[in-house]
């Protein structure tokens, strides 16, 4: 189980160490406490400037025609204020905020609310690069100019909510989810050794020949070896403990950004596959959760836990609304609920 306030005791096996606010919120969570969007809890407890830090994809695209309705906007800062808030009674630390540059301007609105907001709520936020599918030097092209755009507008000194970028070792952290897999990130990476600082990239846990060019890897939600099962019961624990094992035999060098997942449910998304990772009554979320806990050691702790995510709803991996208890899984898809 997670540890909550005390270290463990050193002839036990080392557990991830949590801020007391972050247990907490996360216990909550998963005893369904939590199970409607009204949040009442509250803890004057400091947090403990220990890793990990908890952090949660943000999909910043609702209010968009060409996405479902979700009952708010992801440009209404009151919204976005209260959804810092209740990710913070959760213990949860900074928003990882999906970014196309300037082909979804849609999105790069919402981002720099999210950031300047964060920087009011003393809550940190990164960027996850959602790479182009274009072909050949077209997606290497966009990635030049879409890192050299967030530079010059996000990371500048002058720029607002600037304070409120996550760090690792007082450089900036910059997530890439990969979708065509064609950017040479060989060039990204010399590109962006100019900056000062020079950021830390990490990309999703994947083949990739450009490796040498990244500073770490995350684990993202995957059913494993087993593939997407019929009644959902495949929830990744192979894919994560082999995520965990190479991360420590391949790249001993290299970060390693920890997951955790509720479930999966693409039904409600126009690109939906019918995949489906039932929640199973939230210990699909317990047990990703006590595997980062598990693969966190005192000589090599994890940085960062990934919450996958805050809010897609049409991939049914929303946290916003509490995680299911043993009925339908359905239950926890809807931000109404």
């Amino acid at each position: 189980m997670t540890t909550c306030g005390h270290p463990a005791s050193s002839n036990h096996k080392p557990m991830l160490r949590l801020s007391r606010s972050a247990c907490v919120g996360l216990l909550l969570l998963l005893q369904g406490c939590a199970h409607t969007r009204q949040f009442t809890t509250r803890t004057n407890v400091p947090t403990v400037q220990a890793y990990p830090h908890l952090l949660a994809v943000y999909e910043p695209w609702f209010g968009h025609p060409q996405h479902i309705s979700v009952g708010y906007s992801s440009q209404d800062p009151l919204q976005i204020r209260k959804q810092i808030d209740h990710a913070k009674e959760l213990g949860i630390s900074g928003f990882v905020v999906d970014w196309y540059g300037d082909r979804e301007p849609f999105l790069d609105r919402s981002y720099a609310l999210v950031q300047s907001i964060a920087a009011e709520k003393h809550f940190k936020v990164a960027m996850m690069y959602d790479e182009s599918d274009g072909d050949g030097q077209a997606a290497t092209d966009d990635a030049l100019a879409a890192f050299d755009k967030f530079n010059e507008t996000y990371l500048a000194p002058s720029a607002a909510g600037r304070e409120a970028y996550l760090t690792y070792a007082d450089r900036p952290v910059i997530f890439i989810f990969p979708k065509g897999g064609h950017t040479d990130w060989s060039q990204v990476r010399a590109q962006t050794n100019k900056w000062n600082p020079r950021p830390l990239l990490v990309y999703e846990f994947r083949s990739t020949p450009y490796a040498d060019s990244l500073d770490g890897f995350y684990a993202w939600v995957n059913p494993g070896t087993k593939g997407w099962a019929t009644d959902g019961s495949n929830w990744g624990e192979d894919y994560l403990r082999g995520f965990y094992q190479q991360m420590q035999s391949k790249y001993p060098d290299k970060i390693v950004v920890g997951a955790a997942w509720a479930g999966f449910d693409d039904n409600k998304a126009s690109w939906g596959l019918n995949r489906h990772m039932s929640q199973r009554c939230g210990k699909t979320f317990s047990d990703t959760l006590n595997l980062a806990q598990e693969n966190s050691l005192p000589d090599r702790p994890l940085p960062f836990v990934l919450v996958e995510t805050w809010n897609d709803y049409e991939e049914g991996t929303a946290i916003e609304p509490g995680l299911a208890q043993c009925k339908a899984d359905s239950e926890a898809t809807s931000p109404g609920h």
